[in-house]
Order: structure tokens, then C-alpha cells, then sequence
């Protein structure tokens, strides 16, 4: 490709209210889910993951989707009671300043999306996936437009991680320390009302501060402004993110992949199982419900290749050394920075997913052998207390 065919495609993505501070900060881009976004800074991925474990790192999330819920009786629960009409989670009991995560399910019990949605107030706040959030808007407004308006958030959204982030976004705004695991509220922060969750996507400490995009590039500066905070791009949230085993969805949940085969069952509470007091009544429901109760012909498990060769994402699984047909699939893999060593996640047949299980994932036509292991990899430091 010609310098000009790369600026024209370049051109035709969109950019973060933040595109012109990561020139600046000399970021490498590459297109994701139609937006030009940073996969890495000078410091390299590398450094980048090993840095935020240690200390913090800041991340452009911004293409994120953000929707807000408001029931049109005026009664948030009525809002909430709408979207179980979607979801399998349990929205009705959500206290208000609290946030969970949960999924669209589709006819199939197949997860559309996986998502955040807190309660704020009057309303409920969602947190959709980049490249579905069109179709995640349009399927609420087919489903719940009649009990709820649906209004997409036009925010730039920002997070810091690590166990450095808490100081970090403390200095700017005290309020945020007593702040726990899933809690989410607004609060001031350089002068604008920002909308604040102490959560994240690599199983470290840390905040996603949603902001008006006018005042996005100060606040990312204030916080980089940190010795301890770095900025850190998406080829670094990819590593991060599978240490702490967490789904990408379109890898390793999709619309052909039920919550119950994704080792998400503990996303759906009792009270939607059956016998709960809402039992069901989300797409999907019966398959769902079937495979809570009798379990999953198949499950999403993690996995260390035995040596030192990362197993990639699309590697088939095979039970032995010299079968023919394969079990299974990885999802996700590469090398773990923090384990120093190949992690992956995949699907296997409920016979072999067992911890202690050895397969064999096939790599350049040799097959590797691997140890179907618990996730995350990294233990979660999530501050609960």
C-alpha cells in the first residue's frame, strides 16, 4: 500500500477526542472496530503490560459505546425490568451507584454482547463493545423502546489501571478512594461532571472515567502528569486482559456461544435460574436454562502450552498427539508478560475440560502439547473492602 492509500484509509476511520494527544505521545495506530487507535507507545507492549502490573497505565477507551436507560414512567426499576427482557442478569436488584456485568443473548442463548451497566440515579448507564454498539443500540430499541428511551452517550471514556491508580486519580479527585470494586458515581474531576467506575479489563485495581469530550485531553494529561502513569495501548490491553482470563468478544464469546459454554455462569443469578423468582424471560431462556441445569456439551477453558512457543488464536485442539479430528479450538492466546510464559483460552468438549487436562494444540503443523489450567492466570487485586 502507497503512503497516500494508507493516509486515505486512515482518513475513513474515526478518532477518539484524544487521536491528536496520542500523536503526540508518538503512539504506533492500527484500525479497530472502525476507529484509528494507538496498539503501542515508544515504550513497546512489552514494557507496557509488565509496567501497568506494577504501577499504572492510562487507556483511550473512548470507541467504547456508552447508552443511557431512562424508563418513561420515571421509575429506574421499570427501566431495569426492561432490560431483563435482554439480558440474563439480574438488573432489578442493581443498588443505585453500583455497576455488574452482564450480556445480550440472542433466540439461541448466543451472547450479541457482553456489557457494564450501572445504576445511576434515575437511569441505568451502559458500556457496549466499539464495534457492536450500533447494533446493541438498535436491538434495545427494538426490544425496550416502549418502556424505555434509549440515548447514546456522546463521552469520551478513559481508564486507569494498576495498582498505582488509585493515587493517581485520587489527586484529582479525593472522593474516588473510598470507592470499592464496582462501584460507580459521579464526581467531579478538573472542573467537569464525569461519570466514574472503579472497574477494568485487566484484572488489576482501577477506574473508567467516562467525561466530556471537551475536557477529555486535560483530564488524560492530569493523569499522565503522574510518574507513575503511563499510557498504554491496545496491544498491551490484549495481553493484560487474557492473564486475568476475560472475554473479547467475536474471539471468545460470540452470537454462537451460550454464557453457560463461556464459563459466564456466574453472571446469572439464582433468581433468574430456574426457580427464581424471574425465572427465564430473556432471549434464549430455555437453552440457557437446559444447560445450567444439565451443563454444556462444550467450555471455555484456559490453558498453558507446555515450552516456551505461544499458541495463537484459530490453533486446533486435539485430544492426542495423533488424532485426526480435532476437539476443540483456542480463542485467545500469545505470551503472558507477567507469568513469562504462553497463556491461550479456548473451547473443549466437557470430557476434557478439566484442570490437569493434557491436549494438544497444533502449531505450523507440529503439535504442541498444553495443560488445560484455571483462569485467570493472574490473580485478580481488585480492591473489595
Amino acid at each position: 500500500m502507497t503512503e497516500t492509500a494508507r493516509h486515505d484509509a486512515g482518513a475513513r476511520l474515526r478518532r477518539t477526542p484524544l487521536h491528536a494527544l496520542h500523536g503526540e505521545l508518538e503512539a504506533k495506530f492500527c484500525p479497530f472496530a472502525g476507529y484509528d487507535m494507538p496498539i503501542s507507545y515508544p515504550l513497546g507492549v512489552l514494557k507496557e503490560h509488565l509496567h501497568l502490573r506494577r504501577a499504572a497505565g492510562l487507556f483511550d477507551v473512548s470507541h467504547m459505546g456508552q447508552i443511557a436507560l431512562r424508563a418513561r414512567s420515571g421509575n429506574v426499576a421499570d427501566a431495569a425490568r426492561a432490560l431483563e427482557r435482554v439480558t440474563p442478569i439480574d438488573v432489578l436488584d442493581l443498588a443505585d451507584n453500583r455497576q455488574r456485568y452482564g450480556f445480550l443473548t440472542n433466540h439461541d442463548g448466543g451472547i450479541l454482547d457482553d456489557l457494564m451497566v450501572a445504576r445511576l440515579g434515575d437511569r441505568l448507564i451502559l458500556v457496549v463493545n466499539a464495534a457492536n454498539k450500533a447494533a446493541d443500540e438498535a436491538h434495545l430499541r427494538a426490544s425496550i423502546a416502549d418502556l424505555c428511551e434509549i440515548e447514546p452517550l456522546d463521552q469520551a471514556l478513559i481508564a486507569v489501571q494498576g495498582p498505582g491508580a488509585e493515587i493517581a486519580l485520587a489527586r484529582l479527585a479525593p472522593d474516588v478512594a473510598g470507592m470499592r470494586f464496582m462501584d460507580f458515581r459521579e464526581v467531579e474531576i478538573v472542573g467537569a461532571r464525569c461519570s466514574v467506575s472503579r472497574s477494568g479489563y485487566t484484572g488489576e485495581d482501577g477506574f473508567e472515567i467516562s467525561a466530556p469530550s471537551k475536557i477529555a485531553q486535560e483530564l488524560a494529561q492530569a493523569l499522565l502528569a503522574d510518574d507513575a502513569v503511563q499510557p498504554i495501548g491496545l496491544g498491551a490491553r490484549d495481553s493484560l486482559r487474557l492473564e486475568a482470563g476475560l472475554c473479547l468478544h467475536g474471539a471468545d464469546i460470540d452470537a454462537g456461544t451460550t454464557p453457560v459454554e463461556a464459563s459466564l455462569l456466574w453472571a446469572i443469578p439464582p433468581v433468574r435460574r430456574l426457580g427464581g423468582a424471574r425465572e427465564g424471560g430473556f432471549p434464549g431462556d430455555q437453552k440457557i436454562l437446559d444447560q445450567i441445569a444439565s451443563g454444556a456439551p462444550r467450555r471455555r477453558v484456559g490453558l498453558r502450552p507446555e515450552g516456551r512457543v505461544p499458541v495463537r488464536a484459530g490453533a486446533k485442539l486435539f485430544a492426542a498427539e495423533d488424532d485426526d479430528e480435532a476437539a476443540g479450538a483456542v480463542t485467545s492466546g500469545g505470551f503472558g508478560p507477567s507469568v513469562n510464559a504462553p497463556v491461550a483460552m479456548g473451547y473443549l468438549p466437557k470430557n476434557l475440560a478439566r484442570v490437569g487436562q493434557r491436549v494438544f494444540a497444533e502449531v505450523r503443523g507440529q503439535r504442541m502439547p498444553a495443560v488445560v489450567s484455571p483462569l485467570p492466570f493472574v490473580p485478580a487485586r481488585f480492591k473489595r473492602g
